[in-house]
């Protein structure tokens, strides 16, 4: 299909051995965990190379086809067939059922693929002289490159503890031994997960298809993800760059640091908060912070100075390095795709808007046929779809960052907004991604307990430091393009502001304007949840402003290029290198915070390896005997009563680290799921009363009402209960398969007689 338009160089050749030693590089660095590494760098090779013949024809406008783009694009709809046949009951969620759908969609593309190949070849053809196989490979060589790096880092802190990795470590556990979808709530037995679990599927759908471990795969997946939130801003803004004067405009050295800066902004940088009390605290003794940790760069506004208004505003790089796997981070892959095939989209309509001089949609059933037949429609509906169950915040953002982008095709094509080319469209796009979201909305119960105004508001110059490097950047991206338009007014060009913008002036815009957006709506209004008192706008803006940091980064690697490429005023030259040379400084908070998180990573042997569990037999000596039969002996997921406690607290280390449900467990986070805190309540009661009643029938009653089969006694419940806890009455309750021999109080575990 493409050999007839790749080139082989002296470059090439370079380029692919230097992927080749990237990966033989992983043998001395990971040592035994080097083969897992491998074979997930073959499983995303598989996957590019896959459904390259669908991205190829989408991206038929970009120099490398959208080879980064295949592998996401192929990981997501092979992942939301799979999802989609077990949360029907129509598969069980295991190997089998990962291959044969990853399996028929790969064989679907590539016999469509000699079905149609003549007529993609032509367009290709038609489209640019031949594939970049040199861009193809350097963009190999960062993913691989930046995979290894942050493998490598992860080696040195791997445990699953700490902050909320209980949660993120035991959906992984509770899916990986559950063959049904939702999974059972591993810390409220009675019903299934209530929660936004889709980052945490895809972790296991990629384990169970490369045959790992999730002790492992836990931490290869978010360097995974970190690896992609490199490779794919530098494809997009690489492309934007290369574009910026036209479709066949060649891209030089520009293109090429421009996206390198892109993927730095997105996926390395910290914020000017780290610059001015992080790097220049010490000079100008800045206060509150003579003694910066890099979490204080996402927990400014309301923590320094305190007041009744903590919000959290983290980044990219601080998720890469704590290394939660949250529903946030696992979703940075398909929503920085989701940027790349609007993009696409973007271009391909550009070239069906020089074919013909009057719109496709001319009239309003012309129009439905049109979005109908639109591959990108049906595409980026579906990614849509999938942020409904992987992160339902960036499901909100981007379905409005796509409509506002189809607002802007109808002002380019046709001067004005048109109503009924834009409804349709974005009708489309909202239909097709409730439609992919059933599966998952069926036995979802939202949490959101409705809008909010703003009683409390970020201080201006805490917003500068945080937002103003981005915003400067785009907003003298709009000057420029300003100028630029009556420039080309003054000489006679027709049209308006918008159509008159090149398509990637108008890209980058679009990601610049809305990240603004994102930033100021928690000072208007917020969602509301449990956490209202002192943190009412904490997880509005957690989530809104994650994503802008991401548009940004986008935005300001494309204006500063822009700007320094384009401009004709020394002085705005002048003032991009100057944005240039503060985002630069930025990116010290990666350094900072790998050294303070992952200790000294030039000395290699202090590398521990990737087992995310390994740390129970140094944190919970008495128990970790008992966690270990358990994981390798009980199958399928019955109740394992265990003492609950608080969230973020060592309580409920059993149920995260196997998988396997108990009756209750961490608090807040199930008052946040389920919102009926006297029900918890209820629970913790009853659990206490089982591990301390002497009241025989009581006791029994209670364990049949929550099926509960196997009763843990270890180090949290001899803290939680002390002197109450009735040994004495729970051994009678059944026969003790399992007692520890660590510590003075090992642990032990009972079975219930049923």
């Amino acid at each position: 299909m493409f050999d007839r338009y790749i080139k082989i160089s002296k470059k090439t050749i370079i380029l692919l051995l230097c992927c080749m030693a990237v990966v033989l590089c992983s043998i001395p660095l990971l040592r035994s965990d080097c083969g897992v590494y491998i074979k997930w760098c073959i499983m995303a090779a598989v996957f590019g190379l896959g459904f390259w013949p669908l991205t190829s024809k989408l991206f038929s406008t970009f120099s490398d086809r959208g080879w980064i783009f295949s592998k996401v694009i192929g990981i997501a709809l092979s992942g939301f067939m799979a999802f989609a046949l077990i949360t029907s009951g129509a598969a069980g969620f295991n190997t089998g059922t990962v291959l044969i759908c990853t399996a028929v969609l790969i064989a679907a593309c590539w016999i469509l693929k000699f079905v149609f190949g003549k007529r993609l070849s032509t367009e290709v053809c038609k489209t640019d002289a031949c594939i970049d196989i040199d861009l193809i490979l350097l963009e190999e060589l960062l993913f691989l490159g930046v995979f290894l790096m942050w493998t490598y880092f992860a080696g040195f802190n791997p445990q699953a503890y700490g902050t909320e990795k209980f949660m993120d470590y035991g959906f992984m556990a509770a899916m990986a031994r559950d063959e049904t979808l939702p999974a059972r709530d591993l810390w409220y037995s009675l019903k299934d997960i209530n929660y936004y679990y889709g980052g945490q599927y895809y972790a296991v759908f990629l384990t169970k298809l490369t045959g790992s471990s999730i002790s492992v795969t836990y931490n290869l997946m978010r360097t995974f993800v970190a690896a992609f939130g490199f490779a794919l801003p530098f494809g997009i803004v690489y492309h934007l760059i290369k574009d910026r004067k036209g479709i066949k405009k060649p891209g030089g050295a520009a293109s090429v640091i421009g996206g390198a800066v892109a993927g730095a902004a997105v996926s390395l940088a910290g914020n000017m908060h780290y610059v001015l009390y992080g790097l220049l605290g010490s000079v100008f003794k800045l206060s509150g912070y003579e003694d910066y940790w890099f979490p204080d760069s996402t927990r400014y506004i309301g923590h320094n100075p305190a007041t009744y208004d903590e919000c959290i505003h983290e980044f990219p790089s601080y998720s890469f390095v704590l290394g939660d796997l949250h529903a946030h981070v696992v979703n940075v892959i398909f929503v920085l795709c989701f940027a790349g095939i609007l993009y696409a989209w973007f271009r391909k309509n550009e070239e069906r808007l020089c074919k013909n001089s009057e719109s496709v949609d001319s009239g309003k059933s012309a129009g439905i046929l049109s979005a109908f037949k639109d591959p990108y429609i049906w595409l980026l509906g579906l990614f849509l779809g999938i942020f409904q169950f992987t992160n339902y915040w960036d499901f909100v953002i981007y379905l409005t960052v796509g409509v506002i982008g189809v607002i802007l095709l109808t002002l380019r094509h046709r001067g004005r907004i048109t109503l009924w080319p834009a409804l349709i469209r974005a009708g489309m796009l909202a239909a097709v991604s409730f439609i992919a979201a059933i599966p998952f909305n069926a036995t979802f119960e939202t949490m959101a307990q409705g809008l909010g105004i703003a009683q409390y508001h970020s201080a201006f110059y805490q917003m500068v430091i945080l937002w103003g490097l981005p915003v400067g950047a785009v907003i003298m991206l709009f000057v420029f393009t300003v100028r630029r338009n009556l420039e080309l007014k003054r000489g006679g060009a027709q049209g308006g502001y918008i159509s008159n913008l090149t398509l990637s002036d108008m890209t980058a815009l679009l990601f610049g304007i809305c990240a603004i957006g994102l930033v100021l709506i928690p000072e208007v209004v917020y969602i509301k949840d449990i956490y209202e008192n002192g943190f009412a706008r904490c997880n509005t803006m957690f989530k809104l402003t994650y994503q802008a940091f991401m548009l940004f980064g986008l935005a300001l690697a494309y204006s500063i290029f822009r700007i320094i490429s384009d401009a004709k005023k020394l002085i705005a030259r002048i003032l991009a290198a100057a944005l240039l040379f503060m985002f630069i400084l930025t990116c010290g908070y990666f350094q900072y915070s790998v050294s303070c998180w992952f200790g000294d990573v030039s000395d290699i042997s202090l590398y521990q390896g990737l087992d995310a569990t390994a740390y129970i037999e140094t944190s919970f000596p008495e128990d970790a005997e008992a966690i270990r039969w358990l994981n390798e002996n009980i199958e399928g997921n019955p109740v394992v009563l265990e003492a609950p406690g608080d969230s973020y607290s060592d309580y409920e280390r059993v149920s995260s680290m196997t998988g396997l449900p108990t009756v209750v467990g961490w608090y807040v986070h199930e008052w946040l799921w389920r919102n009926d805190p006297a029900d918890l309540d209820e629970k913790i009661a009853d659990v206490e009363t089982v591990y301390t009643s002497g009241n025989l029938d009581e006791v029994e009653r209670l364990i049949e009402e929550y099926d509960i089969e196997y009763i843990f006694v270890g180090s949290c419940e001899r803290e939680k209960y002390g002197g109450s806890l009735n040994e004495e009455m729970l051994q009678s309750l059944g026969e003790t398969v399992f007692k520890g021999t660590t510590g003075e109080n090992p642990a032990y575990i009972i079975k219930v007689d049923r």
